[in-house]
């Protein structure tokens, strides 16, 4: 049967081209630079929610960052602090930087908050489920704008 081998690997070869095709690797987003420019949401964030969020369980951000302004005694010194991070950086920049930070620095420990694919180590619960909404990384980024 001389003919099989190569039938059977055209049917691999297409089976690998609708695998490729059907993956999820398609970015809900685009990057321009070092930024993701526009909204996650048509709705814009709230600083207010924004702020409760970083100061909160679901960010977890004061494990790491410091953050003066939201007068918590315990807070992290393992990353640059968040004080005028609104004047560093643009809300594009913040945004990319939340999204998927190792985007920006491919070494760093910061967690990717809105990437759900290529991840290591995630429970089975979580697979698949960013850490936070599009609505609530919108509602980081107003309030870290505020931060001049």
């Amino acid at each position: 049967m001389p003919g099989v081998k190569p039938l059977l690997i055209l049917v691999i070869g297409c089976c690998g081209v609708a695998a490729c095709a059907s993956a999820p690797d398609a970015l809900p987003y685009r990057m321009q630079n070092d930024a993701i420019p526009e909204p996650l949401t048509a709705v814009a964030g709230d600083a207010a929610r924004g702020r409760q969020i970083v100061a909160g369980r679901d960010g977890n951000c004061l494990l790491c960052h410091a953050l003066p302004e939201t007068g918590e005694r315990f807070m992290g010194n393992v990353a640059p602090a968040l004080s005028r991070v609104g004047a560093r950086f643009t809300a594009g920049q913040l945004r990319l930087r939340i999204v998927d930070s190792t985007r920006v620095n491919s070494e760093g420990v910061m967690p990717a908050y809105y990437r759900v694919h290529g991840l290591n180590q995630v429970a089975q619960p979580f697979r698949g489920q960013p850490i936070l909404t599009a609505q609530q990384v919108e509602d980081v980024v107003a309030y870290l704008s505020t931060l001049n």
